[in-house]
C-alpha cells in the first residue's frame, strides 16, 4: 500500500463522511441498530455517537489503520462498549450467528468482492438479525447512470476503491437477503455520487 492510500486516502474520506448533509442517514441508522452491532467498514467512528441504549457492544471492522485510529479516540467517548478490528469485510473475525445488527454506512462501494462481503455478513448474524444500511450507487436515471458508469474506472482509483455505479438492493439480494424495508432518493450535490439507497435486509431462509 502506498502513502496516498495509506495515509491521504483515510484524511480525505472521513472529511466526506462528516458533511452535514449525510447526518439523517446516519441518525437512521443508529436509532435502528440493536443488541450486539458488527459496523462493517468503521472508518473513523462516526455513526459511535449515534447509537442508543438498544445496542449492546459495538464491534467496527476497518482495513485502514488509519481510520481505525481516528475510531478509538472516537470510541472512548462514545457511551458505547466499542472493540475495533483491522480486517476486511470479505473475512470476518468472528464467528457463525454472534450478531444481532450489521450496520454499512457508505461501505459497499468501496469492497473489492462485495458479494463475498455480504455473505459474510450473512453468516455472522444472528437467526432474526438484520442488517441496516445506507449506501450510494447506481441512480434509474439513464443520463446519469452513464455517467456514472464513464466516471467509476477513475473514481475509484483516486477514492479508495468507491464505486458510483452498484446497485445496492440487487447486490445484497444476491447475497441472499430480503430487503424488508427501503428508501431511495438523491442527496445534495452532483447526481452521480449522490443517489442514495438506505434500508433493513434479513437473511433468507
Amino acid at each position: 500500500m502506498n502513502f496516498y492510500d495509506r495515509c491521504i486516502v483515510p484524511l480525505v474520506l472521513d472529511v466526506a463522511m462528516r458533511q452535514r448533509q449525510l447526518d439523517k442517514y446516519r441518525h437512521a441508522v443508529g436509532a435502528a441498530a440493536a443488541g450486539r452491532v458488527l459496523e462493517v467498514g468503521v472508518g473513523s467512528g462516526l455513526n459511535f455517537s449515534l447509537y442508543g441504549k438498544q445496542v449492546e457492544a459495538v464491534v467496527g471492522i476497518d482495513p485502514s489503520p488509519r481510520l481505525l485510529a481516528m475510531a478509538r479516540r472516537r470510541a472512548a467517548a462514545a457511551g458505547v462498549r466499542v472493540c475495533l478490528i483491522l480486517a476486511s469485510a470479505i473475512a470476518i473475525p468472528l464467528a457463525n450467528n454472534t450478531i444481532d445488527t450489521v450496520v454499512m454506512s457508505w461501505t459497499l462501494c468501496s469492497i473489492a468482492d462485495p458479494l463475498a462481503a455480504l455473505r459474510e455478513i450473512r453468516r455472522v448474524l444472528k437467526p432474526g438479525g438484520k442488517l441496516v444500511f445506507v449506501e450510494h450507487g447506481l441512480a434509474p436515471e439513464p443520463d446519469v447512470e452513464r455517467w456514472q458508469r464513464r466516471l467509476t474506472p477513475v473514481w475509484r482509483h483516486i477514492a479508495g476503491g468507491c464505486h458510483l455505479d452498484r446497485k445496492m438492493d440487487d447486490l445484497i439480494r444476491s447475497a441472499g437477503f430480503e430487503v424488508t424495508e427501503l428508501s431511495t432518493e438523491y442527496a445534495s450535490g452532483p447526481r452521480p455520487f449522490t443517489y442514495m439507497y438506505q434500508g433493513c435486509a434479513e437473511p433468507t431462509a
